[in-house]
């Protein structure tokens, strides 16, 4: 399964509250979740982000990759997280088994 982290949209008209949230690929944006791992309150000056570090490491490992707007409210609050996407699936170097030897 597919997972990603986003936002759905909470609150009343014209003022928008929303949950960072971790979903399947397939579900809609407001719908069915698998964990809730923060909040974004655009509505406060200056807008207020919080976001839970180990649940964030936690699906970052297991493989959920975050929306632009999520990365970019992950970047702005701070948060470095354990694991990055590179360093996940960086490959690991092997001897060359095809050398002659002498």
């Amino acid at each position: 399964m597919a997972t990603t982290i986003r936002l759905a949209r909470h609150g009343a008209r014209k003022h928008p509250f929303y949950r960072i949230i971790v979903t399947d690929t397939r579900a809609p944006r407001d719908g069915r979740r698998l964990d809730q791992i923060g909040t974004y309150d655009p509505t406060r000056k200056p807008s207020h982000v919080t976001i839970e570090a180990e649940k964030l490491t936690f699906w970052l490992r297991r493989g959920a990759r975050p929306s632009a707007t999520v990365a970019h409210l992950i970047k702005r609050s701070g948060i470095v997280p354990a694991v990055t996407a590179d360093s996940a699936t960086a490959p690991v170097a092997s001897a060359d088994v095809g050398e002659a030897q002498t």
